[in-house]
C-alpha cells in the first residue's frame, strides 16, 4: 500500500473538502461533500458524543445516501453548521425528495472548543454561516493543521488540528481519512516529539522520527469534564460498499484512532468515525478486499491524526508541536 497522489481523502475521485475558521472565535468547520450523494455510516466509541442525523446511517434505516458530512467545533452550538450546509445544498437543488421538496441529508459531529480562550460571546449562533462558507469552499485541496474544525482543538499536551491521509491498495482501491483532533489523550509518546502513529508513517510525513518505547506510568491526559474532548473523523473509499460495509469500515478505523491517541474512547470524549463509499470501483473479492480496506482506513486515520498535530500552527491555547520541538 502506498499513499495517494495528494495524500488526502480527496484522492478518492469525486470527494471534496471545504474548511473555514474564525480566528477570533478560535473555532471552525470542515465539510466533506461530492457532486452526487454517497453511501455513509458511522461508529461511535466515545462516552460523550455530539451528533446530528447519525441514527439514519444505521444499515436498517431508509435513507441510502447522504449529501455531505460535517465536522465542527463549538460543542452543541456547532451542530448548526449542518443547517448552513443544508441551505447551500437546497439552493443547488440537492437533497432527498419528499412531498415535492428537496431535503439535503447532512449528518454532523462536533467537538468541544468552548474553553480555548476564543471570543464566544456571540449574539447569534455563528456556525450556520461557517458551515455554508466551508461547503462553498469545497474542492480537492485539504489544508492540514490549524484549519477548519481543528482550528481551536487541543490534545493533552499540544495543540490539536485537522489532518488527512490516503493509501492506494494493491487491488487499486483508494482509502482516505480526514480528522479533527481534540483529544483527552496525547498523540505523542511521553511528552516527547515522537508520535504513537510512527509505525504507520510513510516517509517523513510527521517528522520521520520513528517509534519510541512508551515510558512507564499512564499517558498524559486533559482530565477534562465529560464532553470537553473529542476526536471526530471521516474515512472513505472508492469501493462499492453498502451501509453495512461502511459501518464495518468505520469500526475498523477506530483501531487507527486508538493506535494514534492514548488514552482513547474514554467516558470523557465523543470519539466518532464516519465512513463513506463512493462506489466507483467494484470489489472483485468482497471478503478479502473489504478486510484490507478496513485495515487501510485504520492506518490512514492514525497517520492523519499525527499529521493534524504535526502541522498545527503556533498561537493556540497550547503550544504547537513545532513550537515545542523546534520545527
Amino acid at each position: 500500500m502506498t499513499s495517494g497522489a495528494r495524500d488526502a481523502i480527496t484522492d478518492i475521485i469525486g470527494l471534496k473538502v471545504g474548511q473555514t475558521h474564525d480566528g477570533a472565535l478560535r473555532s471552525g468547520v470542515t465539510v466533506l461533500t461530492a457532486e452526487m450523494p454517497f453511501v455513509a455510516s458511522v461508529d461511535v466509541r466515545g462516552g460523550a458524543p455530539g451528533t446530528r442525523e447519525t441514527e439514519l446511517l444505521a444499515p436498517d434505516k431508509l435513507v441510502g445516501a447522504v449529501d455531505a458530512l460535517v465536522l465542527s467545533g463549538g460543542s452543541a452550538f456547532g451542530l448548526d453548521a449542518a443547517s448552513g450546509v443544508m441551505d447551500a445544498l437546497r439552493a443547488a437543488g440537492r437533497g432527498f425528495e419528499a412531498a415535492g421538496q428537496r431535503v439535503p441529508i447532512v449528518p454532523a459531529a462536533i467537538l468541544f472548543d468552548l474553553g480555548n480562550g476564543g471570543d464566544k460571546a456571540w449574539g447569534a449562533n455563528p456556525y450556520a454561516a461557517l458551515g455554508r462558507a466551508a461547503f462553498e469552499a469545497a474542492d480537492a485541496r485539504v489544508d492540514e493543521g490549524s484549519f477548519g474544525a481543528g482550528h481551536g482543538a487541543t490534545t493533552a499536551d499540544l495543540r490539536g488540528g485537522t489532518g488527512t491521509a490516503s493509501m492506494q491498495l494493491a487491488s487499486g482501491h483508494v482509502v482516505g481519512a480526514l480528522v479533527a483532533v481534540n483529544a483527552v489523550g496525547s498523540a505523542c509518546i511521553g511528552g516527547g516529539p515522537r508520535f504513537w502513529a510512527a509505525p504507520w508513517e510513510i516517509g517523513d510525513e510527521f517528522g520521520g522520527l520513528g517509534p519510541a518505547m512508551p515510558p512507564p506510568g499512564p499517558p498524559p491526559s486533559k482530565l477534562a469534564r465529560p464532553g470537553e474532548s473529542t476526536t471526530i473523523a471521516i474515512v472513505a473509499t472508492d469501493a462499492v460498499l453498502d451501509k453495512a460495509g461502511c459501518h464495518r469500515m468505520a469500526v475498523a478505523a477506530q483501531d487507527g484512532l486508538a493506535r494514534a491517541l492514548l488514552p482513547a474512547h474514554t467516558p470523557l470524549d465523543g470519539d466518532l468515525v464516519f465512513a463513506v463509499a463512493t462506489g466507483a470501483r467494484p470489489l472483485a473479492d468482497p471478503v478479502t478486499e473489504a478486510l484490507w480496506i478496513g485495515h487501510a482506513a485504520a492506518v490512514c486515520l492514525s497517520r492523519a491524526i499525527a499529521r493534524a498535530v504535526y502541522h498545527a500552527a503556533p498561537g493556540g491555547s497550547q503550544p504547537s508541536w513545532g513550537e515545542r520541538f523546534g520545527n
